[in-house]
């Protein structure tokens, strides 16, 4: 699929998150049971599916045909980034044709010392034809990233990343702002547990566009 197909496949839709990692419950390093969460959201409405890792993210590719969110989380000393940290983990995600690619585009720094910035210029060189989104953390981290050529942002890290305010919900008011000052895309990701929550962050964005 290109950007415009995917786009008006999520537009305004919900994209759930089937993640579980080592230690939780729902984790099995053979995989299985993600697939089984993802099918079951595609069954209540899901428009899309934001996954963690090669096995899972292939195994809900072959049950389910919604655009699939990939990222890898990986922890490297020296590195506050996490999501997608280094073209280790995007190489492994590009092999496994997910749609879009999730990368830490936060004041956060990368492997190698790289900003974000830099890395987002090596992934775009690299991986021309590629979707990409950007989990940031704030609104100036949704302006670089779009002046990048992201495809995709989101509201992902915010309240996660060191001088952030920490908060109960979803930040509607960063959502706002990013819809208003950015060009690409909307993602709006992080705390948002109820479905008033995701109705709430729904209308904001239409509200502003």
């Amino acid at each position: 699929m290109d950007k415009r197909q995917v786009i008006e496949r999520i537009r305004h839709g919900l994209i759930v998150s089937c993640q579980a990692l080592e230690g939780e419950p729902l984790y099995r390093p053979e995989g299985g049971v993600m697939p089984l969460m993802a099918e079951a959201a595609r069954r209540a409405g899901a428009v899309g599916i934001r996954a963690n890792g090669v096995q899972d993210i292939r195994d809900i590719m072959a049950r389910v045909d919604l655009p699939l969110i990939g990222i890898i989380k990986k922890n490297y000393p020296g590195s506050e980034a996490y999501i997608t940290p280094t073209m280790d983990e995007v190489d492994q995600l590009v092999d496994t044709g997910c749609a879009i690619i999730a990368l830490d585009c936060t004041r956060q720094s990368h492997p190698g010392g790289l900003t974000s910035r830099e890395f987002l210029r090596q992934v775009r060189a690299k991986y021309p034809g590629q979707l990409f989104m950007a989990d940031c953390s704030a609104l100036e981290d949704a302006v670089m990233a779009a002046e990048e050529g992201i495809d995709f942002v989101g509201t992902t890290l915010n309240g996660y990343v060191k001088g952030d305010e920490a908060m109960d919900g979803p930040n509607f008011e960063l959502a706002r702002r990013i819809v208003e000052k950015v060009p690409a895309p909307l993602i709006a990701e992080g705390r948002i547990h109820r479905p008033e929550e995701a109705r709430l962050c729904r209308q904001e964005a239409r509200s502003c566009r």
